[in-house]
């Protein structure tokens, strides 16, 4: 089997602009698709995303401020509502010509979400749905964001396969490389992507996991992905004390269950905004063991960006080439297949 590396950007769907709390510092400039946009909360609350460009000198707007009315321009103090209507123009009364382009952004779930293509087919309810982040009774999310410098497929690759883990991840997350090889492994194709699940059965604990839930022997573990096109990988892993019925019940009280959220936005056909969220349940609901697990995710997770972006580089050289797929890259390949539909039929086409 073989497959072209680097897919071209799929513009009518929703992508992460930003976490909610980014907002609460100010207006963000962030490149999305190959544009520059100011994404801002303004006066109201209200979460909003406009070009990131000045309509009266060509200044980036998010060189200025959140006011009452939307945005204020530093340069000359023109505000912008969250439509991209001039509002505010010092000195003068607002003219209808003096506007920037808007996207619809809607916040949801911690979530800023923004449609960059045809504001027409900008369905909301296409939105991925993660409830766990308002499950806060339950779980004790952190979120953080990396720009990686890579084609945003590659991220969704690398999660959709996971035999890398123990080469890659020895000190925290990873375990022992040929328990990974040999895990159990039952991948199917979704509506909007592929889903996989693993066990591996009487395995070698990471070292995240013993840091985190003090496992003291061998564990029965469990990795369940699933990618939703175009770019959401949703993952719920953990483990229990080997032989103390986790496969039949991952519910059961005791050992060690995480929830992630992965999303890769494209800044640009090489460049992409890593968008991912973790909480620990369990033994380790507490906030410090939930830090623990956050940070050995973080310093991971840049193990992957250094692995991705050098693959990156490498393709990068000769784009034509095919990869390579095995048979651990059953799920990689749904996935390539689900995003292409979705290029060829459109959002609702594909998710149906």
């Amino acid at each position: 089997m073989s497959d072209f590396a680097m897919e071209p950007l799929v513009h009518d769907v929703w992508y992460v602009g930003a976490w909610s709390h980014e907002l609460d510092g100010g207006p963000i400039a962030r490149r999305i698709m190959g544009e520059d946009v100011v994404l801002f909360r303004s006066g109201d609350g209200t979460a909003a995303a406009l070009e990131d460009r000045c309509c009266h000198r060509g200044v980036k707007l998010s060189l200025g401020a959140p006011v009452e009315q939307g945005l204020q321009c530093g340069y000359h103090g023109l505000v912008f509502d969250g439509s991209g209507a001039c509002v505010v123009n010092p000195g003068e009364k607002p003219s209808p010509a003096f506007c920037v382009r808007a996207f619809p952004v809607v916040e949801r779930q911690h979530f800023v979400w923004i449609w960059m293509g045809d504001l027409t087919q900008a369905d909301p309810g296409l939105i991925v749905d993660f409830a766990w982040h308002d499950r806060t009774d339950e779980w004790n999310f952190q979120y953080a964001r990396y720009d990686i410098a890579a084609n945003f497929m590659f991220m969704m690759d690398n999660l959709m396969d996971l035999t890398h883990l123990g080469y890659v991840h020895t000190s925290t997350i990873g375990g022992n490389p040929g328990e990974h090889d040999a895990a159990e492994l039952t991948t199917t194709r979704t509506e909007r992507g592929a889903r996989y699940v693993r066990w591996m059965m009487e395995s070698t604990p990471p070292p995240s996991f013993v840091k985190v839930a003090g496992f003291k022997g061998k564990v029965d573990r469990w990795q369940d992905f699933e990618y939703v096109a175009p770019a959401s990988v949703l993952q719920w892993g953990g483990g229990h004390d080997a032989g103390t019925g986790g496969r039949k019940n991952r519910e059961k009280p005791g050992g060690m269950a995480v929830r992630l959220f992965h999303h890769a936005t494209p800044a640009d056909e090489e460049n992409f905004h890593y968008f991912f969220s973790t909480a620990v349940r369990g033994q380790a609901l507490d906030a410090p063991a939930n830090t623990a697990f956050h940070e050995d995710i973080l310093e991971a997770f840049l193990e992957d960006k250094i692995f991705i972006e050098a693959q990156q580089e490498a393709v990068g050289k000769d784009p034509a080439r095919k990869l390579l797929l095995r048979g651990h890259d059953k799920a990689v390949a749904y996935c390539r297949r689900a995003i292409r539909k979705m290029r060829e039929t459109g959002f609702a086409a594909a998710a149906e």
